[in-house]
């Protein structure tokens, strides 16, 4: 089968093995798969990882192991890329996403869904109904980890939230916010990407248009730029015991200053990987629009033009078909 492969280099093989399909395993035959951040990351050493890349995907439902019903096959499905033990603590408390002995579809010890065939368990696979089409369903992952802030805190109405970053990370955060109906400003660097916020009823604002009133009057920020400048920046607006969302992972070594996070007694969360099932019933009642997100469609005979694309500063999601 066709495979996109990173081993010190990524290249599409045409003969990769076949996926072996466990008894309490769904075989998925590949429709779109979605560029990751995580997997530009990975072809510059990110985790060690070597294999198929992606865990961004829509597919249909090819084969079942014996302990799975007959009936899922030929359903169009999504899925939850941490596979857990279901045997820890961890798992016991319903936190799978956190099992310390999982695999992570396409970034630790799983073969990715950059590939004609791949599976997941059972449990992870989640069938969506024909109103969502496979754009929209593509990114089901990035927007579950935008929803799962709202699972971790409880933002009233009268909560006042800023979200700081405009990327692919910060708007989802925004559709998904805006979906649930929180009251937010989001902020960011420019006015191209703001305006797909600005266009679904969300208060925007530059960077370079905060001033000191902004400064701790917000009692939930949400960062999503990945940046050191972005966290402090993110710091000084929050209020004295108010709370930092980290959304994005800052590799920082030196030079964060993290006075502020004492002095002002912030609570920081982090916050990662969430639930599909809460997003899947957004995006089948069109809560959400996907569509301006996209930068670009490419075959996966194309996947060289798909990562040039998605490494290119202004790009948002590039997505990948394999029918």
């Amino acid at each position: 089968m066709k495979a996109l492969v990173f081993d010190d280099k990524l290249k599409l093989d045409n003969n990769y093995k076949n996926p072996q399909m466990g008894e309490n395993d769904v075989l998925i035959k590949t429709k779109m798969v979605g560029i990751c951040n995580t997997d530009y990351e990975i072809t510059k050493g990110y985790m060690g990882y070597k294999g198929v890349l992606g865990h961004e995907f829509v597919g249909v439902v090819e084969n079942v192991g014996k302990n799975v019903d007959k009936a899922l096959i030929g359903k169009r499905v999504v899925g939850e890329i941490n596979c857990a033990c279901n045997n820890c603590s961890y798992c016991h408390q319903n936190l799978q996403r956190h099992c310390p002995n999982r695999s992570t579809l396409g970034i630790w010890q799983k073969d990715g869904c950059f590939s004609e065939y791949f599976t997941l368990p059972k449990e992870n696979v989640i069938e969506i109904s024909d109103n969502i089409d496979d754009i929209t369903a593509t990114f089901t992952e990035p927007l579950a980890a935008a929803y799962e802030i709202l699972e971790q805190i409880h933002i009233k109405p009268q909560t006042k939230v800023a979200i700081l970053g405009d990327g692919k990370l910060g708007l989802c955060i925004s559709l998904v916010f805006r979906a649930m109906n929180v009251d937010f400003v989001h902020i960011g660097k420019h006015i191209e990407k703001l305006e797909i916020s600005k266009n679904i009823g969300v208060k925007t604002m530059l960077l370079d248009e905060i001033t000191d009133e902004h400064r701790k009057s917000f009692d939930v920020v949400v960062e999503a730029t990945g940046s050191t400048g972005g966290f402090e920046t993110s710091a000084s607006l929050v209020k004295p015991r108010g709370i930092l969302v980290l959304k994005s992972t800052i590799a920082a070594r030196e030079g964060l200053n993290l006075a502020s996070i004492v002095v002002d007694e912030i609570t920081i969360q982090g916050s990662r990987c969430g639930q599909f099932r809460p997003v899947v019933k957004l995006l089948e009642d069109k809560k959400i629009d996907v569509k301006p997100l996209v930068s670009g469609i490419y075959g996966v005979d194309e996947f060289e033009k798909a990562f040039e694309l998605n490494s290119q500063k202004g790009t948002l999601k590039v997505l990948v078909k394999f029918d």
